[in-house]
């Protein structure tokens, strides 16, 4: 036989034998969801886990983001981010997308004449002002199946910072002053998006309380303060409904960058509250990757390349562990193992928008705060024909800009609610408003980067002629007052928090005009944050609170207008009489500390480095005006209703505290319209040895619809842990020994019922270390 003949057929046998090796070995091969995550890892090269931890690039229209870890991929476009996938692994790629108010993808695609629209839902602050976790729960379920259906795995959101001050350009993303009601109300929403089998991720982890700079800030704090107001929200929600993500914030605490804390993320976040699930870094927040991976900052989101040749050098050079890579990528592949996309979820790009829009109508219609009423000015029964006012009454702002916003099909006004509700409204300024808001709207620069915001537009000025020829054609006026905010700029002092004099100037002629043909002027309040009212609010009849509560606002709004539903919302912020009110004015947003300017990760941001010292400390909100005397316009928890609620019959389980207390309290509809009434129970704790407020929220429920004098009886159970303050120098959460007293109420101010308790000896409820200890001395106010 010929030599050259069996050569070529040794050639030929052995490279079938390699294939066959080959693709044994590939058989074998551990896969994701087969084998445990151990093995997996194991598997993995180093490239592999590298990439793994940093995410897919981000594609942002205006922007460089500096070069992107591989084409950002298009399975759901407009999503935030994708996770990098090992075929081989059998890993898939997954999707993340921007919250909260809803989810935020594009409505349109390339070569596809459908839209992808989803619904606006309430803004945090109107979700908070409900104060009602079942409502919220299911606006979280909603969500959540607009997240499944439109393909995307995990949702950017909810946000819980605390409204530190009012000028905070994304409070309308979170939800109050107060940590108790922030964990709740996200323990609520998250446990109805997870609920869908999709993941969450509550943000910005932590004390990112302001835009202003926020990616070079150092927030200046105390333990105690950190730990009392900070944290706790955190807490709560990590604690009741374990949200699959946490994102870190971009703000230093105490001169850490929150993604490189072991502190926060590590001793904090996972030894002391038990948490099991990934963190995730805010879009190109921080900047030492190493130092992320080892503080336990599992993913770099969106991801660059440098990242990924920063981490695979210090793996290699041996300034970081393997062990610690692979501990951020077994939480990675946790994530990807419980994802919709692994599960092979055949979404279907329809969900029930018109189902969700109803829920958002029925979120708004609990959110709405009625401030004033006088001589019973709502609901609007006799009044029909109604002459409107204000540009956002025809152009209403459903919720804030940047990553918190929703791409909707619609937005409904006051104008068209109203309408839709059976009221005749002046058919002679909407055209008049409609062409001054096109024409101003026509006259503004577009917004170089897709996340600006654009000014409103101011408003139109008062024709008095104009005002008292409606004063007398009308019943009724309505005045509606917008505000917007968003991400990368606060809030400004002047024609923003304080009315402008273009506003002051409109609600005085027409104040002035209906009152003198004996007519009633309504003030709605469209905004994401709190505004100054004092000034003004003589001048109104009644005053309304309408947030903004996403695409239903108008029909929400005259639903509680018409009196077809009582409004039952109440401030989950206060609403201070002057900005020089505000504890933390003094120093908001902080002070320039470099003249160096810094290029921020991707490019996207440069500044200089600067500082904010809280040293309100613990006296943020209520328990400041409360604790300091200062009288706030609206206090904390305050809310009216078209009818009256008496409180009755407070009870203590016991006069002395040893384990747990329970108070109950019996609320009965003393009016003659069916309602609810949200019920506020603060403790004031003796302070012998610790500083402390007057009083603290510590349980809140809201009633069931009460008819009139139907009675509903509520019970709060009271531990330690409510009982106990952070000292600072024991490193504890400690319930002082002394009297306490139970508080129940309308409002901060409103207290309805009291009693007493006794703790007989000081209780040491959790003993911790000192962590995120601040460099420097805080001058903290004390009472």
């Amino acid at each position: 036989m010929n030599k050259k003949f069996l050569t070529t057929a040794s050639i030929i046998l052995l490279a079938s034998s390699s294939l066959l090796a080959q693709s044994k070995s590939s058989n074998t091969l551990p896969q994701l969801g087969k084998n445990s995550i151990k093995e997996v890892v194991a598997a993995m090269t180093l490239e592999e886990k590298v990439k793994l931890v940093v995410g897919m690039g981000m594609k942002i229209p205006g922007a460089s983001t500096g070069g992107a870890v591989g084409q950002t991929q298009d399975k759901v476009p407009g999503a935030a981010g994708t996770t990098f996938s090992i075929p081989r692994l059998g890993i898939p790629s997954i999707v993340v997308a921007d919250g909260p108010a809803g989810l935020r993808i594009q409505p349109k695609r390339d070569n596809d004449t459908k839209t992808y629209y989803c619904t606006a839902f309430p803004v945090g602050t109107m979700l908070a002002s409900t104060w009602d976790t079942a409502l919220v729960r299911k606006v979280g379920m909603a969500i959540g199946n607009e997240v499944k259906e439109y393909g995307v795995d995990v949702l950017l959101a909810p946000a819980l910072n605390i409204h530190r001050n009012p000028l905070g350009g994304r409070n309308f993303e979170y939800y109050s002053e107060d940590p108790l009601i922030a964990g709740y109300i996200t323990k609520s929403i998250v446990n109805g998006i997870q609920s869908n089998g999709v993941g969450t991720s509550i943000k910005h982890f932590a004390a990112n309380n302001q835009e202003t700079n926020r990616m070079l800030v150092n927030t200046v704090a105390s333990e105690r303060a950190l730990r009392e107001l900070y944290l706790t929200g955190f807490e709560i929600a990590i604690k009741q409904s374990q949200p699959w993500t946490v994102m870190s914030s971009y703000n230093y605490i105490n001169g850490v960058y929150t993604s490189e804390s072991n502190d926060l993320l590590t001793k904090i976040l996972r030894k002391e509250w038990g948490y099991k699930g990934m963190v995730m870094t805010d879009w190109f927040g921080g900047k030492d990757a190493v130092a992320q991976m080892k503080a336990g900052n599992d993913l770099l989101m969106p991801g660059i390349p440098p990242q990924i040749a920063a981490i695979e050098e210090a793996v290699k050079n041996g300034s970081l562990a393997e062990s610690v890579l692979n501990t951020n990528v077994a939480r990675i592949l946790n994530l990807v193992l419980h994802s919709s996309t692994f599960k092979q979820y055949k979404f279907s790009n329809q969900p029930d928008l018109k189902l969700h829009a109803a829920v958002a109508r029925a979120a708004a219609v609990e959110g709405i705060v009625l401030l004033k009423n006088e001589g019973h000015t709502l609901p609007l029964v006799s009044a029909k024909k109604v002459a409107a006012f204000g540009n956002t009454s025809y152009n209403f702002i459903a919720g804030g800009t940047g990553s918190g916003d929703v791409n909707k099909a619609y937005t409904v006004s006051l104008v068209e609610g109203l309408n839709n509700t059976g009221y005749i409204l002046d058919a002679e300024l909407k055209p008049i408003y409609e062409h001054y808001i096109a024409d101003e709207k026509a006259k503004q620069p577009k917004p170089k980067f897709f996340f600006e915001l654009v000014p409103p537009v101011p408003e139109m000025p008062a024709d008095k002629g104009l005002i008292e020829k409606k004063a007398i054609e009308s019943d009724v006026a309505i005045i509606t007052i917008g505000r917007i905010s968003g991400e990368f700029q606060d809030r400004k002092l002047e024609n923003d928090f304080n009315i402008s004099a273009t506003e002051m100037e409109l609600i005085k002629n027409v104040s002035a005009a209906f009152h003198a043909k004996g007519k009633k002027l309504i003030v709605l309040v469209n905004t994401g944050g709190v505004i100054e009212t004092a000034s003004w609010r003589d001048y109104a009849d009644a005053i309304v609170i309408a947030w903004q509560g996403g695409q239903e606002s108008g029909n929400a709004l005259a639903d509680v207008l018409s009196g077809k539903v009582n409004p039952s919302g109440k401030l989950a912020t206060s609403f201070p009489v002057a900005y020089s009110d505000v504890p933390s004015a003094k120093n908001f947003p902080g002070k320039q500390t470099s003249n160096d300017v810094e290029m921020l990760i991707g490019g996207l941001q440069k500044g200089s480095k600067s500082e904010v010292v809280y040293e309100e400390g613990i006296y943020v909100g209520y328990r400041y005006y409360s604790t300091f005397n200062v009288k706030p316009a609206y206090e904390f928890g305050y809310g009216l209703s078209y009818t009256n609620f008496t409180y009755s019959n407070l009870k203590l389980s016991s006069n002395t505290f040893t384990d747990k207390i329970t108070a109950s309290v019996t609320i009965t509809n003393s009016g003659k319209t069916a309602g609810k009434e949200v019920v506020e129970l603060y403790i004031s704790a003796p302070s012998n040895k610790l500083d402390k407020p007057t009083e603290e929220l510590k349980g809140f429920a809201k009633t069931r619809l009460l008819q009139p004098n139907e009675s509903q009886t509520i019970t709060f159970t009271i531990d330690a842990r409510s009982l106990a303050s952070y000292d600072t120098k024991a490193a504890a959460w400690v319930a002082e020994a002394g009297k306490y007293t139970a508080k129940v109420g309308k409002s901060s101010m409103l207290i309805q019922q009291t009693g007493s308790f006794n703790v007989p000896k000081d209780i040491t409820v959790q003993q911790l270390t000192n962590l995120l200890v601040p460099q420097v001395s805080i001058n903290e106010l004390k009472h």
